[in-house]
């Protein structure tokens, strides 16, 4: 996930590559990839479950490993290819990305592909942000470059969704593991490719602030771990009160260190503006609703509609069509209706997506239970990112464009990590308390699933809710006539990402 956005400083300085094609080719692969692998791996959820014997809880941490990194890195793997060359930067990050590919899939156990996932992510982290500031170097401003921008905004906006059908797929026709497998090939043709027609930026002076990015991933991760073993040991285990304790610790310094050095990775300004924080906690919210739903949808199809795992992947078709149309359409209609207005509907419509969901049953249908709630959700989630990033860089001064849209592919990650975290509690505590009352094994595991779905289905609906409510009280479009034009778009997802 990654939102697209306003020239990087020093975008319009760049000498022009000698192959414009074959460049932007290499930068929407990456994105693809990038983005695609934070979900690509969630259709094989219940096979990577079995074969690697992760519990219900810990199974999330298949996707969140990689997103924490992922998120948490990003803006630190930006200030990385301002300071050492974005060439250098991005062929590394694509390095570090395929190789841990490759030990994912070889992964036997379940920690190597924890710490496999967790590279993954740093990889990601290195290689997008250097992936996009070289397309704004490659073209210059102009009818070329919004082009570009809007090839790699439909990538960005439908690499989460597309990950689940190529992720079935896979999953379906030879193993799970050819979901990480896949990017092997890829990765050393683009690490070719690069070197061939990517030009070197010159480096420029500042400093990293490691400090600032290793208290705010580590941070998020203990808050995230914290929500996750709740559901497998309760909220009075010291393991649990002392990760939330460490959480707060490390988010309280990362705010300290913030406010002192010279570069900080997070400039507090930033927050200063009330119609930003609001677009930033819309993304935070949204995108946890999304992973939840992804994650547990995912599961429902497969545990208890008996779906192949390409049969699931190709269920969420609906919701992957609408978020590709809404990337063409919505951008026109900007300039006709209130960017305000489209958010406030796109969020009542998932809102009644996920009220739909939270009634399905282990006797629903895909059609009758399903198929609704994913055209409500894509269609809401349409008219929600696009005016979102226009609000949350809107005002923006140059010098801190890049951070601003880079906080929210930080928050697209973490929201849906921290969310997924939240409803994995809630998911365990309800299978825990379930009282089905079947004496078939197989009857009583899909009830137990079943019901834990539905109270994560629940929990999401209350994200769905809050959502709309930071909308409404953030965006306030009855209290000015004009909407600031969005300087970007920004995809839905991620699980990997991918979201």
């Amino acid at each position: 996930m990654s939102a697209t956005s306003a020239a990087p400083a020093g975008a319009s300085t760049g000498t022009p590559a000698r192959r414009p094609g074959v460049v932007l080719a290499v930068i929407l692969i990456t994105q693809l990839m990038v983005i695609l692998d934070g979900t690509v791996v969630n259709i094989a959820m219940p096979k990577i479950q079995h074969a690697l014997d992760f519990s219900p809880a810990s199974l999330s941490w298949v996707q969140n490993a990689y997103a924490l990194a992922f998120g948490g890195l990003l803006l630190l793997g930006a200030r990385a290819g301002d300071l050492l060359g974005r060439r250098r930067v991005f062929i590394t990050g694509i390095t570090v990305f395929t190789a841990a590919s490759l030990l994912g899939g070889l992964a036997p156990n379940a920690e190597l592909l924890l710490a496999a996932r967790v590279l993954q992510g740093i990889g990601g982290a290195i290689a997008a942000p250097a992936a996009l500031t070289l397309l704004m170097l490659t073209f210059r401003e102009g009818p070329e470059r919004m082009k570009a921008l809007g090839l790699y905004s439909l990538v960005s906006s439908g690499g989460a969704s597309v990950g689940l059908v190529v992720g079935g797929m896979l999953t379906d026709w030879v193993s799970w593991r050819w979901g990480l497998f896949i990017n092997v090939p890829i990765g050393i043709g683009l690490v070719f490719a690069a070197r061939q027609v990517l030009s070197e930026t010159p480096p420029e002076k500042g400093k990293f602030d490691v400090a600032g990015a290793l208290t705010s991933t580590l941070g998020i991760t203990a808050i995230v771990y914290g929500f996750i073993r709740v559901a497998e040991v309760g909220w009075t285990s010291a393991e649990v009160l002392g990760a939330f304790v460490a959480g707060v610790i490390l988010l309280v310094s990362f705010v300290l260190i913030e406010r002192r050095v010279s570069h900080p990775i997070v400039p507090l300004r930033l927050f200063g503006n009330r119609d930003r924080v609001a677009a930033y906690v819309t993304m935070l919210l949204v995108v946890g609703t999304m992973f939840g739903m992804f994650f547990f949808l995912t599961q429902f199809m497969q545990g208890v509609l008996a779906f192949s795992p390409l049969q699931a992947g190709l269920a969420f078709l609906p919701l992957t069509g609408l978020l590709f149309a809404s990337s063409r359409i919505v951008p026109r209609l900007l300039g006709r209706i209130d960017g305000g207005k489209l958010m406030i509907t796109g969020s009542v419509s998932v809102l009644a997506g996920m009220l739909w969901l939270t009634q399905v049953s282990a006797s629903s249908s895909y059609l009758g239970g399903v198929v609704g709630p994913l055209l409500l959700f894509g269609m809401g989630a349409g008219m929600i990112f696009i005016p979102l990033t226009g609000n949350a860089l809107a005002g923006v001064q140059p010098e801190d464009a890049g951070a601003a849209s880079g906080m929210l592919n930080v928050l697209q990650q973490v929201g849906g990590a921290l969310g997924l975290g939240i409803l994995v509690t809630i998911f365990g505590t309800a299978s825990r308390n379930s009282d089905a009352a079947s004496r078939i094994p197989v009857e009583r595991a899909r009830e137990i699933l079943t019901d834990g779905v539905h109270a994560a289905f629940v929990g999401s609906a209350i994200y769905a809710a809050l959502t709309l409510a930071v909308v409404i009280l953030g965006v306030r479009p009855w209290t000015r006539r004009d909407q600031a034009t969005p300087q970007a778009t920004a995809e839905p997802v991620a699980v990997d990402s991918h979201s």
